[in-house]
């Protein structure tokens, strides 16, 4: 009877052994099989990250971007957009260098005239000297007129009353310009000789200071065939009223 336990007990745990260990392999399969359905995770080509959009290209769901263009903006470069310097033009000098757009007033352009400034009766010593601009172009008078009261070149030339306005004075066409003049100053009369002048003569300056071609004539206003002159003479310079240029001349 033992031996007969023992034998079929023998038989049931290799039977036993046989359905686990089935069951074991069953189970191994089962899990081979679920794996396989899972990508290796050592595979590259499954877990490398998706390459990058190459620059410039569309995004998903959006659109290309567009092209930069040139910019033309003056402040920003120096290409063809830029708007260039304006030219600096005319200096505004003439050959005479007076600093004006105008020429230099030339003696055989102008016509001269002389006005007596003082009372009838008292000595003429106050002339106001005008020239008139012929032309309908513009031109300049500098400084002082270079004054002689006695015909020739040799005679003594007037000295300048104080220093001469150092703006040129521009004679509009048609236009006028004075100059005051004082020429007597000696009061002791009685059989004193002095020079006589029956006319002035003047010529004008250029921008630089030079003499100018020319000679003006100024004839002595009716009434007077001559006058009294001295040393005590003066001219003021060129003024574009009568007031300007008679004011201190009044005051000798």
């Amino acid at each position: 009877m033992n031996s007969t336990t023992s034998g079929a007990g023998s038989r049931r745990r290799r039977l036993r052994g046989v359905v686990l260990g089935a069951a074991v392999a069953a189970a191994l399969l089962t899990t081979t099989a679920c794996r396989n359905d899972e990508p290796a995770a050592t595979d590259p080509d499954l877990t490398a990250p998706p390459a990058a959009a190459p620059s410039g290209s569309a995004s998903a769901g959006g659109s290309a971007p567009e092209t930069a263009s040139p910019s033309n903006d003056a402040g920003t470069g120096t290409g063809s957009g830029s708007p260039t310097a304006a030219g600096g033009g005319d200096s505004g000098e003439t050959g005479g260098g007076n600093g004006t757009r105008y020429e230099d007033c030339e003696a055989d352009g102008l016509t001269t005239a002389v006005e007596l400034q003082d009372p009838a009766g008292e000595t003429p010593r106050h002339f106001l000297l005008t020239v008139t601009n012929g032309s309908k172009t513009p031109c300049v008078l500098n400084d002082a007129p270079i004054l002689r009261l006695t015909a020739g070149n040799s005679a003594p030339i007037v000295e300048t009353l104080g220093e001469p306005d150092s703006e040129p004075v521009v004679v509009e066409g048609g236009g006028k310009a004075y100059a005051g003049l004082y020429v007597f100053g000696n009061d002791e009369g009685g059989e004193a000789e002095y020079d006589q002048s029956d006319r002035f003569t003047a010529t004008l300056v250029a921008g630089e200071g030079t003499e100018l071609s020319g000679t003006l004539v100024f004839d002595l206003p009716d009434g007077l065939d001559t006058v009294s002159v001295d040393d005590a003479a003066r001219v003021n310079g060129w003024a574009g009223t009568e007031g300007l240029a008679m004011r201190p001349i009044t005051q000798l």
